[in-house]
């Protein structure tokens, strides 16, 4: 799996995990903030970006990617993971199978229970999922996720590189996602966002996450829709440098 790490040597690692459908370039202002005061991780998930050779199978073995991701680029080091949509589901799993690797998480717009119907949903996207390729219908898509004109071309050629088989295992995974029981038990600050124009799944979800585990912070961001990292990128940057300094 592709990663890249830049920050001070042995300073404390924060990784950032991107939504299904981008790439480790949508934390590119982020990572340009946090990288003077913390040594940065921002991989390309399996099938994603420099990772599209490597199918994306499920989410347990994107994790064991990450894992071993951590475990070889920062032993012994616990990272504060930050994740957005499909990233924050594999954070919130991290957080949950591998506490001993995690001390704090931000989790962004993450769905926390299954969608009904599915595999009626699958088969559409199944049907679609040529159209990915057509500019056309990759910027109707940017436009759902808030993409910004400067990263347009980076967001179409990750999206053509994204094969059927990888588009229908991530998707499939983050629609089939439920709150592990174990998050109950992370004992890490942790920092859940939704947009307060996300879909009522989504909102929903982010009570659920908060819920189960009370001493985490929930913050609905006012004015955005699912992609609050690239549709206000200046305040979120803002926000998490803000809850990384209040310890």
């Amino acid at each position: 799996m592709f990663f890249t790490s830049s920050g001070p040597d042995g300073a404390s690692p924060v990784l950032l995990l991107h939504g299904g459908g981008v790439a480790g370039w949508m934390w590119g202002s982020l990572r340009e903030r946090l990288e003077s005061d913390y040594t940065v991780l921002v991989p390309d998930l399996p099938g994603h970006g420099k990772s599209a050779a490597e199918p994306y199978v499920s989410h347990p073995h994107a994790l064991s990617a990450i894992t071993t991701l951590l475990t070889t680029a920062v032993p012994d080091r616990p990272v504060t993971v930050i994740g957005f949509s499909l990233g924050a589901q594999l954070a919130i799993q991290l957080a949950s199978s591998r506490p001993d690797l995690v001390s704090q998480a931000i989790v962004v717009s993450a769905q926390a229970k299954a969608m009904p119907f599915a595999n009626v949903t699958l088969a559409a996207l199944g049907v679609s999922a040529p159209l990915a390729r057509q500019r056309w219908f990759a910027e109707l898509q940017a436009r759902e996720l808030f993409i910004p004109p400067h990263l347009m071309e980076d967001y179409i050629s990750t999206s053509s590189d994204i094969t059927k088989t990888t588009l229908l295992a991530a998707v499939g995974a983050n629609i089939r996602f439920e709150l592990p029981a174990a998050w109950s038990k992370f004992h890490g600050r942790a920092l859940v966002m939704v947009g307060e124009r996300e879909r009522r799944l989504m909102r929903d979800s982010a009570n659920i996450i908060h819920a189960a585990l009370p001493s985490s912070a929930l913050s609905v961001v006012p004015g955005c829709g699912h992609g609050i990292p690239l549709q206000r990128p200046d305040w979120f940057d803002d926000r998490v440098i803000g809850w990384l300094d209040a310890i």
